[in-house]
């Protein structure tokens, strides 16, 4: 595929909500030496009006027409999720790489056209999973690495809330509902740190609290290759669980938000009823020496717009593959089903 010049990036945002005009309006802004923000597009006029008392730039309540304009190396992508596939398409079809927020895609099927659309025109299709840069999965994956718990066989991810919401992320007919919003973080950052492929999945999903018709809870039980368990929540509660446990032979792995503690077995004495083993507690913050993304468990957007910039110069490739992101949206499919069916997901069978 081809990439842009070596010049600042010529950016559109389309879709400056609350998302689009912090999360990704704020690093675009100050990364001006990579970044130049040329348009908004927006159905809202208060939010154009904010856009461009902010930075001056063209406004648009219609992308196509700003497509037309022409003078775009990328599109952003933070609209609804019902809303992502065809306009990803038409930006691919005008010239245009695109950034495309989570849910990338609604499903595997719409996946594929994205995919194929992006072939089809030689540009560049970057699908946002911020929480791949998060600093607790980061450590995780450090503390895994060195063998300090043994091998891992269960990974469990879990938020937390007693809070509702009323937008379109309650409405199914938009691609509102959990699975979508927080699936690509609590599910795809276990999975990651695993980094193994799922073999079959289980899933549950209600509406408990929300209005709508889009479910507010899901539990999602993965088997991998090797037999390891992934189990992924997004539960209405007191957020007192802790946001990650992983399971090993030889120790364990609790971090509550930013705080983690590795309880490990130091040794095992032989028992006639059980061996019993010496633990050791090793505690640290994420707040201080081990933070490389600012603290952020969602992958902080300072740190990933540069690498952004240089995925689209060709001087690095982006960190999130396509297939890895199609990856993610079949197991969302299969947890999705499972639910409706009652029945485990053999990912084969999809």
């Amino acid at each position: 595929m081809t990439g842009v010049a070596a010049s600042r990036i010529r950016t559109a945002i389309l879709g400056y909500g609350r998302s689009g005009s912090t999360l990704h309006a704020d690093p675009i802004e100050k990364l001006s030496a990579d970044f130049d923000l040329r348009a908004v597009c927006d159905i809202d006029p208060v939010a154009r009006e904010k856009a461009g008392r902010r930075f001056g730039c063209a406004l648009h309540d219609d992308y196509r027409a700003m497509l037309a304009a022409g003078g775009l190396d990328l599109v952003v992508i933070v609209t609804r999720s019902d809303q992502h596939g065809a306009m990803a398409c038409d930006c691919l079809a005008a010239g245009v790489d695109v950034l495309v927020t989570k849910p990338w895609a609604l499903d595997e099927a719409e996946a594929r056209r994205m995919i194929d659309a992006a072939r089809s025109s030689g540009r560049r299709l970057l699908p946002w999973l911020p929480a791949r840069w998060g600093c607790d999965l980061a450590r995780l994956r450090e503390i895994v690495a060195s063998g300090a718990i043994g091998k891992v066989h269960l990974v469990r991810r879990a938020e937390m809330t007693l809070g509702t919401r009323s937008d379109w992320q309650t409405l199914r007919r938009h691609g509102g509902g959990y699975l979508l919003n927080w699936g690509p973080h609590l599910v795809d950052q276990p999975l990651q740190l695993h980094g193994g492929r799922v073999r079959s999945a289980w899933g549950d999903m209600k509406r408990l609290i929300n209005p709508g018709d889009a479910e507010d809870q899901f539990t999602a039980v993965l088997t991998m290759d090797d037999g390891a368990l992934v189990i992924s929540e997004f539960g209405v509660g007191a957020a007192v669980l802790p946001t990650w446990v992983v399971q090993g032979t030889l120790g364990t792995i609790v971090v509550r938000e930013l705080a983690i503690e590795v309880h490990r077995a130091t040794a095992r004495e032989a028992g006639e009823y059980r061996g019993q083993a010496s633990i050791a507690v090793d505690r640290e913050d994420l707040g201080s020496g081990h933070c490389i993304t600012m603290a952020n468990r969602y992958g902080d957007a300072m740190a990933i717009y540069p690498h952004i910039a240089r995925a689209l110069r060709g001087e690095e490739p982006y960190a999130v593959s396509l297939d890895s992101a199609l990856d993610l949206t079949r197991v969302l499919d299969a947890i999705r089903r499972s639910a409706a069916t009652g029945t485990v997901i053999r990912m084969e069978d999809l």
